[in-house]
């Protein structure tokens, strides 16, 4: 594919005169103290491993479709964020604004929780593998003769570790889970997560879009409360399916970085770091995937 026009990528921020926190497979953060500035590059990460070239538009994409889903759900639960607007960050943040700008959040700095929520609508992806040796994902026993991509009788609570990068995260099971952070913490984003992915996905649905399963993050904030941090509902968390070409005993279509793992797996990628270089179909085709479903989604265009 010979492309005749080039759009800037950010794969990794270098603001000297901000205190560097952390950088994650996606995210670069910044420490204020109080709070933090989150910046969505363009890296993309698939088995866990982060590939070397970036994706056009895909940590605008994060950062406003992550904003769109906060603001819908923050009745069900309070979350991180203070603003989404370069002008409302630190003065220290404004030689860094053309970089910051739609891609960056200024958060409440919590305590995280270790582990990541994870719901399933739809049988696909991990729960599919571990379904087909063993009849249940995390624990939970499935009825028995599901297909692949199947519609599941009830949306299903399947947490994981969060391991470091390069690492895979685990499935684990609720009770391992109540272990890690306490029953009560348990039950209390167990049931927070499934109110939110049954909201949005009868939302997505309306807008022609199957969220197939998404996983998400808690924080305990200094007054000890729970609320959501990290991303929401983005196609890099969750499985976003094309409803109109949706057909169940198959992988799906979708409007999320499966294209990526398709792409590694039709080469026999061995899942493990240094990863191969995109093709440039691969990367544009990704990025247009990722605009498209912020569109659907939230009306909201970046081209």
């Amino acid at each position: 594919m010979n492309t005749t026009f080039k759009v800037p990528v950010i794969t990794q921020t270098n603001f000297t005169n901000l205190r560097l926190l952390n950088r994650g497979k996606v995210r670069d953060i910044y420490d204020f103290g109080e709070a933090l500035l989150i910046v969505a590059t363009d890296r993309i990460s698939a088995y866990d491993v982060i590939m070397p070239n970036g994706i056009p538009y895909k940590g605008k994409v994060l950062t406003q479709i992550s904003g769109f889903w906060f603001e819908m759900m923050q009745d069900i639960v309070a979350n991180h964020l203070i603003s989404t607007i370069i002008y409302d960050f630190p003065s220290a943040c404004k030689p860094y604004w053309p970089d910051l700008e739609d891609r960056s959040m200024f958060v409440k700095k919590t305590k995280p929780l270790p582990v990541e929520c994870v719901v399933r609508g739809y049988l696909s992806g991990s729960g599919w593998v571990e379904y087909k040796q063993s009849g249940t994902i995390c624990g939970i026993k499935l009825p028995r003769g599901l297909a692949e991509s199947q519609m599941l009788p009830e949306p299903i609570f399947t947490p994981a570790t969060k391991e470091e990068v390069g690492t895979h995260d685990e499935n684990i099971s609720f009770e391992r889970m109540a272990d890690i952070v306490g029953h009560d913490t348990a039950a209390r984003v167990r049931d927070l997560s499934i109110k939110i992915y049954q909201r949005a996905a009868s939302y997505a649905e309306s807008r022609g879009i199957i969220l197939a399963d998404t996983k998400m993050e808690f924080g305990v904030d200094e007054n000890g409360t729970i609320i959501l941090i990290d991303e929401l509902l983005t196609p890099d968390s969750s499985r976003f399916w094309p409803k109109d070409k949706y057909l169940p005993g198959r992988g799906q279509e979708s409007f999320d970085k499966q294209f990526v793992r398709d792409y590694l797996n039709s080469i026999a990628f061995n899942r493990k770091p240094p990863a191969p270089a995109l093709p440039e179909d691969i990367v544009f085709k990704t990025s247009a995937l990722y605009l498209e479903a912020l569109k659907r989604l939230s009306g909201k265009t970046l081209v």
